[in-house]
């Protein structure tokens, strides 16, 4: 089969190791220029479609790999040959491909030209009046978002109202921005990276392919009081000193309610007083832990009746701060 080359790089005006980039930008800039609802003139439609057609291959990574593949055969002018190995086949529910081609029928020529059908899997045959088109359907890509959340969201799961914005490329070539809105609903306990799926909400599929998925990645907001550790909570608690001394029992606010917390004799500043399953839950009911971090506070003015207590404490008291194993003297 001989086909007549297209160049696609010189259809848009670029070199062959041009960046998506530039290629995007050459490709708006032609788009604006040859649009039939533009531009008038004769011949511009067929332009405007090449235009599409070589934008189509190189903005696509793996349509531009095979097309860049056929090296020196770009050297062999108009005529065409595909080289040793690059036949088109058709398949018919390629499951391992992930993809899934048909035909359908139309009167006149194609969107694309015999070069693209022949690199790229398209092919056509006549019978009778009309013609035969074969064609690739390709399921959309999936799209990835990110979805912020209150630490207290993410702890009791729920629904939430989001709107989302998206860009696409008008007929003009234009960047056009449209808003969604989605009612996402979070699993309780959802940890930051963690991700979740809105099906079908990603790019439309192409020659009838289905559309791809959204997902959403989560992320945490810091909190005032909470800093998450996997499934663990820690949190923070200020004490007096003859609490941490004498051991207490105090009253504290973990997410979702207030409990009580045995604070031991002896306490110090820095130790980790755990509170078994009041951490982050999951969907089977398991939660992680919160940890309560102890800090003893000192009082910055006192009394005169608490200085006296606290100097007859500094006389009878033979603890030494000091001595590296806190022992007494």
């Amino acid at each position: 089969m001989t086909v007549e080359f297209k160049d696609y790089y010189d259809i848009l005006g670029v070199s062959r190791n041009a960046s998506q980039e530039e290629i995007h930008r050459a490709y708006r800039k032609l788009a604006r220029k040859y649009h039939p609802d533009i531009n008038k003139e004769a011949g511009t439609e067929d332009k405007f479609k090449e235009i599409n057609e070589a934008h189509e291959v190189l903005k696509d990574s793996e349509k531009r790999k095979r097309y860049d593949q056929l090296g020196t055969e770009w050297q062999h002018g108009q005529e065409f040959r595909p080289p040793p190995g690059w036949e088109f086949q058709f398949d018919f529910g390629s499951a391992s491909k992930g993809r899934q081609e048909g035909f359908f029928w139309s009167s006149g020529t194609g969107g694309f030209s015999d070069f693209f059908e022949t690199l790229f899997g398209g092919g056509s045959l006549r019978e009778g009046e009309g013609r035969r088109t074969f064609f690739r359907q390709q399921h959309g890509a999936n799209q990835e978002a990110v979805l912020r959340l209150t630490l207290e969201e993410a702890y009791l799961g729920g629904t939430k109202n989001i709107t989302l914005q998206s860009q696409s490329l008008s007929a003009d070539g234009s960047l056009v921005t449209r808003e969604k809105r989605y009612d996402v609903k979070i699993p309780q306990g959802i940890l930051p990276g963690q991700k979740i799926r809105l099906a079908g909400q990603g790019v439309e599929g192409t020659g009838g392919g289905s559309r791809g998925d959204l997902y959403l990645k989560v992320e945490i907001e810091p909190h005032p009081k909470f800093r998450i550790d996997g499934r663990n909570l820690y949190t923070e608690l200020a004490i007096a000193p003859w609490e941490a001394a004498l051991g207490a029992e105090l009253k504290i606010q973990t997410i979702s309610e207030r409990v009580s917390l045995k604070v031991p004799p002896g306490t110090q500043s820095g130790q980790r007083l755990r509170l078994k399953g009041k951490g982050m839950p999951n969907t089977k009911g398991i939660a992680g832990d919160l940890y309560v971090v102890a800090q003893i506070r000192i009082p910055k003015t006192l009394s005169p009746q608490e200085q006296e207590l606290f100097l007859k404490l500094s006389k009878v008291s033979s603890f030494n701060p000091r001595n590296p194993n806190n022992s007494q003297k």
